[in-house]
């Protein structure tokens, strides 16, 4: 079995390629994928070359960790059924090329543990939900009423938002560019040196950039908290004495959880979390190369999505 796979031979260098799939066990079950998204985070530093060391590191790689598609074989013990629309947090299938993450193809095997059905009429939003997950796993929690700072206007930074609404908060947002921060997204989004708050009781942090703490700390409140929810590619410090008198916490989020899924499920299908307006951009699979290269560079081009359902 092949199938047709974006695959980075090296920084900057990315291609279309036909690739062997790993054999399907009884536990496994073969997704044929309708759509994957691009990340401008992580896949960004994969693409520039600048990413971290990280398991799995190297290169040829697939990238890719949001795709969506339908079960076109299922394992005995896979837990699946033929037909069933599902996501794929990415896949390790591709013998020597490396899965990081794996899930830009036509075509992927997955242990049918990982993969998370969901519900068809979401369509291409669905690609979605991985995020959505991801920023309510990094929520601090909510007080109704209050307002809590987000940095960073990307889709994580307006997922967060929009979390924070229908959890009865008051988010505002940070953001330098422009084009990101313009419209009437019924939240505040502001240049830092135009918001004077210096009272945050929770600031999340979306924007990768590794010299912000001090920032940031000088913007907490006393006990409050820092969310570190981007991906940082340079190691991060900040000044004691500041954090000190203000007993700042500061909190990693990672991976979304299954409990995180669940709930942003919930409030998707009930009507209290939109997922419009998020994706921009659509592509072709076979159009990849250019579509990887907008995604990167087009501060208009907040998601974009690459359509498999013609490749063969």
């Amino acid at each position: 079995m092949h199938a047709l796979a974006v695959v980075l031979e090296q920084p900057e260098h990315l291609s279309l390629n036909r690739l062997a799939l790993d054999a399907p066990g009884p536990a496994d079950a073969v997704v044929a994928v309708r759509w994957s998204g691009i990340s401008t985070g992580t896949e960004r530093l994969l693409w520039s070359g600048r990413m971290p060391a990280f398991p799995g590191m190297g290169y040829p790689l697939v990238p890719g960790y949001e795709s969506v598609g339908e079960v076109v074989e299922a394992g005995s013990e896979s837990g699946t059924r033929v037909g069933q629309t599902v996501f794929v947090p990415g896949s390790r299938c591709f013998g020597p090329v490396r899965g990081l993450f794996g899930g830009a193809a036509s075509h992927l095997v997955s242990a049918g543990s990982r993969l998370v059905p969901i519900d068809a009429k979401l369509s291409e939003h669905s690609i979605l939900i991985a995020l959505a997950a991801t920023a309510h796993h990094a929520l601090s929690e909510v007080v109704p009423g209050r307002r809590s700072l987000i940095v960073g206007h990307g889709v994580l930074g307006r997922l967060l938002a929009r979390l924070t609404l229908a959890a009865g908060g008051e988010p505002v947002v940070w953001e330098t560019n422009p084009i990101r921060a313009a419209g009437d997204h019924g939240y505040a989004v502001l240049a830092p040196e135009a918001d004077a708050r210096a009272d945050y009781a929770a600031i999340t942090d979306v924007s990768g950039d590794s010299a912000i703490l001090d920032r940031l700390i000088a913007r907490l409140s006393p006990g409050g908290e820092i969310v570190l929810a981007g991906f940082y590619e340079a190691p991060l410090a900040f000044a004691f004495p500041p954090a000190f008198l203000r007993e700042a916490r500061i909190r990693v989020a990672a991976q979304w959880r299954p409990e995180d899924l669940a709930a942003v499920t919930a409030l998707i299908t009930g009507g209290r979390l939109s997922l419009d307006g998020l994706i921009t951009h659509r592509r072709p699979a076979a159009e990849a190369e250019p579509a990887y290269r907008m995604a990167f560079g087009d501060p208009e081009c907040l998601k974009m999505i690459l359509d498999w359902r013609a490749a063969a």
